[in-house]
């Protein structure tokens, strides 16, 4: 197995208006759709649909979206052998509103996401000793993502997403990658935003101070910034390809955690930088479609290069 997900499923409960609401206001959509979700699956789908094998743990609950989903992560290639539904649990839910310029609000139920713990980890030990990289977000309990990072003796990924404030140390240390967008990467080191490239900069060298090893940004249309670890002193910006119009921005950044996983596992020996490019148009091919998974592209999608080529790099 190539790519393990610890993370969250989540039904998505999509409204599609002109704008987004002010505080307090009502607005009329002009369409409603829904879809499957939740970071960890986005990801673990991402992943499945480049042609990565991949595993999810996960919880759904004893409902007809959990039966749903749970098929659906099948239908992906998805071996769910311990991905489990949750007796008197709902499945988790998101309510998304997608403007027409693209951007989106979302508000997040967990339900039975909240129950996958420390005993879920133990129970998969196989996939946690034979998959070569392992993804983790924050919209399942904190303590039970830290406990599966620190049982993973191979490449990790936390997407620190939704962000914390006040990051436990621990868990900015047990990732071997930690990866945040823009607006998440501003919570956590208190910035009051993150809109360029110097900002990005003094970003990432706050959260290596703060405990993390290697830390990328993702900036949307700017691309991604990153520093590796072991070369503390090297920022370096990733460009991404110039989109023309933007449909839906909703679940990019799963689209670059999945894709990144995929092009680590499948081109362990390429550079970095060209590993996060490769992610970066996998990315923003997504943001031209609608929806979050049914955005994604498929590696059968012949418009997609799946090769990781040199990609544009430059020292910040």
């Amino acid at each position: 197995m190539e790519v393990l997900v610890f993370g969250s499923a989540i039904v998505d409960f999509i409204s599609y208006v002109e704008r987004l609401p002010r505080l307090g206001e009502t607005l009329k959509g002009r369409k409603f759709a829904t879809g499957y979700g939740g970071k960890g699956a986005n990801q673990c789908v991402a992943a499945a649909r480049l042609g990565a094998s991949t595993a999810m743990i996960a919880k759904l609950g004893d409902d007809s979206w959990g039966n749903d989903y749970l098929e659906h992560l099948r239908q992906e290639g998805v071996d769910v052998e311990f991905t489990q539904q949750c007796k008197n649990e709902t499945t988790g839910v998101a309510q998304i509103s997608v403007s027409d310029g693209g951007d989106n609000c979302i508000i997040i139920t967990p339900g039975a996401n909240d129950s996958l713990n420390r005993e879920d980890v133990s129970k998969a030990e196989k996939l946690f000793t034979s998959c070569k990289i392992l993804i983790c977000q924050l919209e399942v309990p904190v303590e039970s993502t830290l406990h599966a990072l620190q049982a993973f003796k191979g490449i990790s990924i936390l997407n620190a997403a939704p962000a914390l404030q006040n990051t436990p140390i621990e868990l900015l240390k047990s990732a071997t990658i930690f990866c945040v967008n823009e607006s998440e990467a501003a919570l956590m080191t208190g910035a009051n935003e993150i809109v360029n490239l110097e900002q990005s900069k003094e970003a990432l060298m706050k959260l290596q101070e703060m405990g993390a090893n290697t830390v990328v940004i993702t900036l949307g249309s700017l691309g991604a910034v990153y520093v590796k670890s072991d070369k503390k002193n090297e920022f370096i910006h990733v460009p991404s390809i110039t989109v023309k119009k933007v449909v839906d921005t909703t679940g990019a950044g799963d689209a670059f955690i999945g894709a990144l996983a995929y092009f680590m596992a499948k081109y362990p020996k390429s550079a970095l930088h060209q590993q996060i490019g490769a992610a970066c148009r996998i990315a923003s091919y997504s943001v031209q479609y609608p929806g979050t998974q049914s955005s994604f592209p498929n590696h059968q999608d012949m418009s997609i290069n799946l090769d990781v080529e040199n990609f544009d790099w430059f020292l910040l």
